[in-house]
């Protein structure tokens, strides 16, 4: 079954279609989910996506692919959202410095995007300028084009381009300066996804 043809069968409540949309978006959804709040976090976050998606579903306008975008703006509120609460309710034995702490700091993200790729690509990700490194999320891991990443992150499409065009060629750049023996196919990597995310 097709993308297209599942989304309209969830849509009228065939579960069987709901599940092969959620087995098409989950994984992606998922590791966007990681990069903004965390591991520890990012099922709980995720499975409150999925709560409202399946609410939300049967008034969903748009072509099956196209919910892999929806997805991803549902994922960003809800990650918000944590963030926020997260913030307003400090966890008791925390340290200050654990609770100032940004999602997209470089340990943080270096531990959410751990099953993307490479620890060394990850904690270059989480080295970009966070407008740099939600594009290059969204575009290379959910793998959405420029408008539906524009519509996530309420920016227009041209903006998502120039900040992914930047955050891929500041990571190549990154992992070019490495002294690491292994730079060279973790390079390659990185430039196979910046030609296929522009």
């Amino acid at each position: 079954m097709d993308l297209e043809t599942a989304v309209a069968g969830a849509q009228r409540g065939d579960e069987a279609a709901f599940r092969v949309v959620y087995r098409a978006v989950q994984p992606q959804l998922l590791q966007y989910v990681r990069s903004l709040v965390g591991p520890v976090d990012a099922e709980d976050v995720a499975s409150e996506t999925w709560l409202q998606i399946a609410r939300d579903l049967p008034n969903f306008r748009g072509a099956g692919d196209s919910v892999r975008g929806w997805a991803a703006r549902i994922a960003r509120n809800r990650a918000l959202d944590h963030i926020r609460a997260r913030a307003r309710r400090p966890v008791s034995g925390a340290g200050v410095d654990e609770l100032v702490q940004l999602p997209d700091r470089a340990d943080t993200a270096g531990e959410a995007l751990d099953a993307v790729a490479t620890d060394r690509a990850l904690a270059a990700i989480a080295a970009l300028p966070r407008e740099q490194a939600e594009a290059v999320l969204l575009r290379v891991v959910m793998g959405l084009d420029s408008t539906s990443a524009a519509r996530v992150l309420g920016k227009r499409a041209g903006s998502v381009r120039m900040a992914t065009h930047r955050g891929l060629r500041r990571l190549a750049e990154l992992l070019e300066h490495d002294d690491d023996p292994r730079a060279d196919a973790d390079h390659v990597g990185v430039t196979f996804s910046t030609s296929k995310a522009l």
